[in-house]
């Protein structure tokens, strides 16, 4: 789904073991500084050793994965052409992962077939654009829905997590209760939302800047008074969000389990 945790709250690891937080969709990020809700890494082959390796994750070692790849022939000489060595090698294996996560490029959205001028909006889409660019463009910029910035947007924080966003890398304590701005993109495929899964739907999730946002010292200034928007208004904005859906990303086969 969108490729990004499912429909659960904490992304599932080892020894049924959860996350800290809901692992974010794997989409359009060649053009992203960044990586993880705080920022941690700062290329996808760094990025790429995290789920690999972590306790609650898959907790693998590199050699014992080097010992599964080269046990199966076809893996084996796939890394043999590619990377002309005799034995596979763990910075080979974070590269191979990084270059296939560039490909994953969503950029046939009904929303870009609309900026293409190949189709049109509804009378409802059309207004909830217009929601969309007086309200979230500021933070979930177009053409990615994403400004890469981190920002407190007001959540509550969970006590049995105790997450404080880009501080745990940062130590800095501005930077309190801020994560990464996620992709809009996909975002009807890709519940649970938010940074630790709480919200199943996009509709709580609209509803959180209407009437819940919580005031802190790092509170994003944009989010001060929260966002006023009639019931009528956030249908208009749902139902724009869904033209940023792309059903040919997700069944593309280039992107699916091998067979």
């Amino acid at each position: 789904a969108s490729f990004g945790t499912f429909e659960h709250d904490r992304s599932h690891g080892v020894n049924n073991s959860h996350t800290l937080r809901n692992a974010p969709v794997l989409v359009n990020l060649a053009w992203a500084p960044y990586f993880h809700w705080d920022g941690q890494y700062q290329t996808l082959e760094l990025q790429a050793t995290h789920p690999l390796t972590g306790d609650h994750e898959m907790g693998e070692t590199f050699p014992n994965i080097i010992r599964k790849l080269e046990a199966d022939p076809s893996y084996k000489k796939d890394f043999q052409t590619v990377f002309k060595t005799p034995s596979i090698e763990p910075l080979q294996i974070v590269k191979a992962l990084a270059q296939f996560t560039v490909t994953m490029i969503s950029a046939n959205s009904r929303y870009d077939q609309y900026k293409k001028g190949l189709t049109t909006f509804t009378s409802q889409e059309q207004a909830g654009y217009q929601l969309f660019l007086q309200h979230c463009n500021s933070c979930h910029r177009e053409p990615l829905f994403t400004d890469h910035s981190f920002r407190n947007i007001g959540l509550p924080v969970d006590p049995s997590l105790n997450d404080l966003g880009r501080m745990r890398i940062s130590f800095a304590g501005a930077d309190s209760l801020q994560f990464k701005v996620p992709t809009l993109r996909n975002c009807y495929l890709s519940s649970n939302y938010m940074h630790d899964g709480r919200f199943i739907s996009i509709q709580q999730c609209i509803n959180h800047y209407r009437f819940q946002v919580q005031s802190s010292a790092t509170l994003d200034p944009l989010l001060r008074q929260g966002i006023s928007m009639s019931n009528q208004e956030a249908d208009q904005l749902m139902a724009f969000l869904k033209t940023l859906t792309d059903s040919s990303f997700v069944t593309d086969r280039r992107l699916a389990r091998p067979e």
